[in-house]
């Protein structure tokens, strides 16, 4: 049988009915649709953003259990969101988080024998008792001396979690490359939040990795965009890099928005502060400013500049414009999805670029 090749789909001289049905098919399959990661927490705008908007989410992660240094676990996700979610078909996969990201408690539980034994099988017991779909480890502020540890860590309750029928994945803590950071800020951020990831080693066992590449800058560094786009895709190409598999990572996308303002703390200094708001509240701080948000074309997010009784404030906004082009990183690099921090600080307008989810 001949086949000639017309516009990327076969034709036949003879067409079969199924494989007529199969070419058609090939020919009509769309972009899949990228799996869609929200993160929430247990108040009201959390939930009401997620009831509203769950045809649109494929996983939702309550930010809510703690594993302690003694490999305990204890928390609970919201009843609202369980019904939500069960009644949307939305995978449920809440997080579990070292609290208050200490870094001695999870130190403990990576080095005591013991410790580490105990949360390995808290993590299967928290899957198979609750009924969830899956679990996501948010483990940070690890010591990059624990970076052995915390990848045979993953690796002991990935099995541990598989066999009570859950998937297992991690938020990460993103860098740009090997570290270099010329000050002590660098140094400090390198190695008590980025390098204890072996990205590689916990893709190649992990079902996903969430890339979280947001918190460019913070309340504790100069005042900065979320997450530039420049920066954001250097750090997804660095990881990529390493042989990380594009079907392996969803990429972390921000929400929420920063505010920069002059404080005075309780130890008796001013400084500046950065907070991390909601977009319609810091949207309405500018209104009462009478200031409109900019678009930068480099950093692709909006940001303002304002005097505020002779003293200067600053903002960058993560508003629907600015999800949208980091959206298409997804896209452009063939990424398995994204995951978004968080639910009910978003611009409304974020969800009318985002299609409906198959579940």
């Amino acid at each position: 049988m001949k086949v000639t090749s017309i516009g990327g789909c076969l034709k036949h001289r003879r067409v079969f009915t199924v494989l007529a049905a199969t070419v058609t098919s090939a020919c009509a399959t769309a972009a899949p649709p990228l799996e869609s990661v929200w993160y929430a927490r247990n108040n009201d705008e959390g939930v009401r953003s997620f009831v509203a908007n769950a045809a649109r989410i494929s996983i939702v992660s309550p930010q809510v259990f703690a594993l302690d240094s003694a490999g305990d676990i204890r928390g609970s996700i919201d009843p609202r969101v369980i019904a939500a979610a069960r009644a949307h078909s939305v995978k449920l996969v809440p997080l579990v988080m070292n609290p208050g990201f200490s870094q001695p408690a999870i130190h403990r539980v990576l080095t005591v024998p013991a410790v580490r034994a105990n949360a390995v099988r808290n993590l299967a017991a928290l899957c198979r008792d609750g009924h969830l779909d899956g679990i996501q480890l948010d483990i940070e502020n690890v010591h990059v001396s624990d970076r052995g540890a915390f990848t045979s860590f993953v690796r002991e309750s990935v099995d541990s979690v598989h066999r009570a029928g859950c998937s297992l994945s991690a938020a990460v803590v993103p860098r740009t490359g090997e570290p270099t950071g010329p000050s002590s800020y660098h140094k400090y951020i390198d190695e008590n939040w980025r390098n204890a990831f072996d990205y590689k080693a916990l893709a190649d066992t992990l079902d996903f990795i969430s890339y979280m590449t947001y918190a460019q800058h913070t309340g504790g560094s100069t005042p900065g965009p979320v997450a530039g786009y420049p920066w954001m895709e250097t750090s997804l190409k660095y990881v990529l890099s390493l042989g990380v598999p594009p079907s392996k990572i969803s990429l972390g996308i921000p929400a929420y928005s920063d505010h920069w303002f002059s404080a005075y703390d309780s130890s008796g200094g001013v400084r500046m502060r950065g907070d991390d708001v909601s977009y319609p509240s810091l949207m309405a701080i500018l209104a009462k400013a009478g200031v409109k948000p900019e678009w930068e074309r480099v950093q692709k997010a909006p940001f303002a500049m304002w005097e505020s009784h002779g003293v200067f404030e600053l903002a960058w906004l993560e508003d629907a414009r600015a999800f949208k082009a980091k959206l298409a990183l997804v896209r452009k690099h063939k990424l398995r999805g994204y995951s978004v921090w968080l639910l009910g600080l978003e611009d409304p307008a974020t969800w009318n670029i985002i299609g409906r989810v198959t579940k």
